[in-house]
């Protein structure tokens, strides 16, 4: 993987970490640890992994009913 493709894999991770945090404020849903996962973004060749991190169970019941 060369270095310009390992920055738009990045760049397209953090974008959808910024429409995911968006659309999850809309529906009154906030993840504190809501971020790109920085072990991943530590390889050569960055392979971003999206960490959601832990939410409180009223959150957890938030996203339940958002998804339904």
């Amino acid at each position: 993987m060369d270095a310009r493709h390992a920055a738009l894999c990045v760049e397209e991770a953090e974008d959808t970490v910024n429409e995911l945090r968006t659309t999850l404020l809309i529906a009154g849903i906030k993840l504190p640890s809501l971020g790109l996962d920085p072990v991943s973004l530590a390889r050569e060749a960055p392979c971003p992994l999206v960490e959601l991190g832990r939410c409180s169970v009223e959150t957890a019941r938030r996203l339940v009913e958002a998804l339904r």
